[in-house]
């Protein structure tokens, strides 16, 4: 093929030319043929035997004064393989090797190319350290890295894997159909390469997302949301599709949101559930797995993160024969994995337990689950009601909604149960007077509730936290006592290492506010006393706020100032 003279020439073909290591002819020839292939510069060069690659990387190293970098002593586990997408990895022959805090060292054949450069530190948001390695080397670990998404399964999870439809859905017949429809086998692979990739970097949440010019996965890890691919725009409707069937969704129906679950089988002895939620967007329909996994219900309620005197005054309350307890705080902070690990300390085999969510989120063996369909009649309320005929023992409601809801789970927890639910309030006082504003008598809340609890959610700082450097002041400010800065523990923030991916924190930890209703709590309630009387009773009985509780895990190293700060309001 002719060379095409118009070609422009790279910094690295240049700085060939000025050093008389190459003629400005084939240089020319060269970037021609790259073009039109397409093909690197570099390899061009070495396919003709112009220069080999050795020396293009020694040179390379030289003359831009990088360090030279053997890539045949690298471990493959070490890379760090989710800091910049696949694609552009492949694309441009670059390989991301660690990080340093805020920067990231790269392995690339052409340090000159600025634009590869500028388009890393974009996407990562982190400063580029340069490495120089041979061509053919740094193929070969980007065509690793790039391995088919079915050996990167069987690496993960062996031969076991498989999916189960689960929920009522569209008939086998039509599921068959419609999966011979959009059985794409790439799109079946990529889809459950990003499914193992979630579930082993502990996400909770996956969202697939269509735009008018691109489409993007994002995972969310500790709380926060992180993009890890961009498939091309064109496969967002078998994306959907795909996922759709898996879920039992109508595939056919894309005008308004749906909802439905699928479980992923990673062996005999392990199963992962998704909740899967479709919502048609300007774009396409988004879709979200929440990763639900059993696990997190059999942790024990000392690894939560409860101080020893919270954790006594709810094992307390879960062991009386009736009464009320509610978990509260916003989406995502917890409540579901709270109240399961309390049913699993009750779930025995002299104990008759039932639920009513909206869906069953963690399926606990022995444990009656039932989901709502509030389109079939099947409310909380009713659901409820046919407990009550079922002879239980404890009931959890998933979530008190109305009135009706909450006038017959007080009903049930003054005849003799113990009932646990949630609500959406801030605190543990305001969650009172909220049941009051729906409603409920005074006198029925202070005869049936007996212990609430709000949480937080904190990121747990990783195991390369350092010490922070934070003025006494701000540690006033936030609520720290002027005893309590006594010089006998140490503030800590984040560092940032390979474990932690860069970002100073590793899983999350919880932030209580564990409040016994006593008999003063009870009198204020009674007597029309509002959130306030009450957090001050509470504050008088020893309760510690959230913000007192996230100020102790500061104290303990467990979490960052920043962090208790932009969780909890003062």
């Amino acid at each position: 093929m002719a060379a095409n003279p118009q070609s422009p020439l790279s910094g690295l073909a240049r700085a060939l030319i000025q050093h008389g290591r190459l003629s400005e002819a084939d240089a020319i020839a060269c970037t021609g043929s790259a073009n039109a292939a397409p093909n690197s510069f570099i390899m061009e060069l070495a396919q003709r035997k112009l220069v080999s690659l050795p020396e293009i990387a020694r040179f390379a190293a030289e003359t831009f004064g990088y360090p030279l970098f053997d890539l045949a002593v690298l471990d493959l586990a070490t890379v760090q393989r989710d800091a910049i997408d696949r694609k552009l990895m492949a694309k441009n022959q670059v390989v991301p090797l660690a990080k340093r805090q805020n920067r990231l060292i790269i392995a690339t054949a052409d340090p000159a190319n600025m634009r590869i450069l500028d388009e890393i530190r974009f996407q990562s948001g982190m400063q580029v350290d340069i490495v120089v390695a041979e061509a053919d080397k740094l193929a070969s670990i980007v065509e690793k890295l790039s391995e088919s998404a079915d050996k990167a399964l069987a690496d993960l999870t062996g031969d076991d894997l498989e999916v189960d439809l689960l929920d009522n859905g569209p008939s086998e017949a039509e599921s068959a159909e419609a999966a011979q429809e959009v059985e794409d086998a790439p799109v079946v692979k990529f889809i459950q390469k990003i499914l193992i990739d979630a579930i082993n970097e502990g996400a909770s949440d996956i969202h697939f997302e269509p735009y008018e010019k691109y489409y993007r996965i994002r995972v969310r890890t500790d709380g926060v949301l992180r993009e890890i691919a961009q498939p091309p725009l064109v496969l967002k409707d078998k994306i959907a599709s795909r996922i759709k069937v898996i879920s039992r969704l109508d595939i056919a129906e894309k005008r308004i949101p749906q909802d439905g679950r699928m479980k992923l089988v990673l062996s005999k002895n392990k199963a992962i559930d998704f909740r899967v939620s479709s919502l048609p967007t300007l774009h396409g329909e988004k879709i979200v797995m929440r990763i639900l996994d059993p696990s997190s219900a059999m942790l024990g309620i000392e690894a939560l993160g409860y101080e020893p005197e919270q954790r006594k005054a709810l094992l307390d309350a879960v062991q009386r024969p009736y009464g009320m307890i509610l978990v509260t705080g916003p989406t995502g902070s917890g409540k579901t994995v709270s109240l399961y690990t309390c049913l699993n300390i009750l779930n025995t085999a002299g104990v008759n337990i039932s639920t009513a969510e909206d869906p069953a989120e963690i399926n606990l063996p022995g444990i009656n689950q039932v989901n709502v369909n509030d389109k079939a009649g099947l409310t909380f309320a009713a659901s409820l009601r046919s407990f009550l005929r079922q002879d239980p023992d404890v009931i959890m409601v998933g979530e008190i909604r109305d009135l009706e809801t909450a006038e017959i789970s007080v009903k049930a927890a003054q005849t003799g149960h113990l009932v646990l639910s949630t609500l959406h309030t801030n605190d543990a006082p305001t969650t009172l007077e909220r049941l009051k504003n729906m409603g409920v008598a005074p006198f029925n809340i202070a005869s049936s509730v007996i212990l609430i609890s709000a949480q937080r959610l904190a990121r747990r700082l990783c195991s390369c936290k350092k010490p922070a450097d934070i003025p006494v002041e701000a540690l006033i400010e936030a609520g720290f006592d002027a005893e309590d800065l006594d010089g006998s523990w140490q503030p800590y923030g984040p560092a940032g290492c390979e474990r932690c991916k860069g970002s100073g924190y590793k899983g999350r930890v919880g932030i209580y506010q564990v409040m016994p209703v006593s008999d003063e709590i009870a009198h204020i309630i009674m007597t029309n006393g509002n959130s306030i009387d009450i957090a001050e009773q509470a504050r008088r009985e020893g309760v510690k706020d959230l913000r007192q509780s996230g100020l102790l895990k500061v104290r303990e190293g467990v979490t960052s100032l920043e962090e208790v700060l932009a969780t909890t309001n003062e």
